[in-house]
């Protein structure tokens, strides 16, 4: 993954006649600290689904995993478009942060052992993952499928002074 830089836009209506845009490189280190993110699908009927998941940044993109049974995996299947969304419950401070883009099967298993690290050094040994057969497998026995959502467009919503700033790639 190369690095891309957004168009970053301001958007007035939703914001503080003060307010500045926030910068990419802000928003990247938000998405790359958050501990939990809620990733939000399309299920084959066309409801929504949404689910709390931890992920890790890595290489201009979230990874997150999830069983092959399991409800968002089936709904990615049918249709990789998504959101993953995280921030702050302060009504006043912090910063909140939504990406959309489709999420991307990773297979590659040099890949698969960078991201394996991140969620290591992000989460701790409770986390650790080997990697075989293009996904993780975790010491209970347990396999989990690998994605990446790369931001095709990224809100943030800064709060305080209030401010909406658009990114897209």
């Amino acid at each position: 993954m190369t690095s891309t830089e957004p168009v970053t836009e301001l958007d007035p209506r939703f914001s503080d006649p003060t307010a500045t845009a926030t910068s990419w490189a802000r928003a990247r280190d938000g998405l790359a600290a958050a501990p939990l993110y809620w990733l939000s699908t399309v299920r084959p009927d066309g409801r929504p689904h949404t689910t709390p998941l931890i992920a890790v940044w890595l290489e201009g993109a979230l990874h997150f995993c999830t069983g092959a049974d399991e409800r968002k995996n089936r709904n990615l299947e049918g249709n990789p478009h998504c959101t993953l969304t995280t921030g702050s419950n302060e009504l006043d401070a912090g910063l909140d942060l939504v990406v959309e883009g489709d999420a991307v099967r990773v297979r590659d298993e040099g890949r698969l052992r960078r991201i394996a690290e991140a969620y290591v050094a992000k989460y701790g040994e409770d986390w650790r993952f080997s990697v075989r057969d293009n996904a993780f497998h975790h010491g209970d026995g347990g396999t989990a499928l690998v994605y990446e959502v790369t931001p095709r467009t990224a809100f943030g919503f800064a709060k305080g002074t209030y401010g909406q700033t658009r990114w897209r790639f």
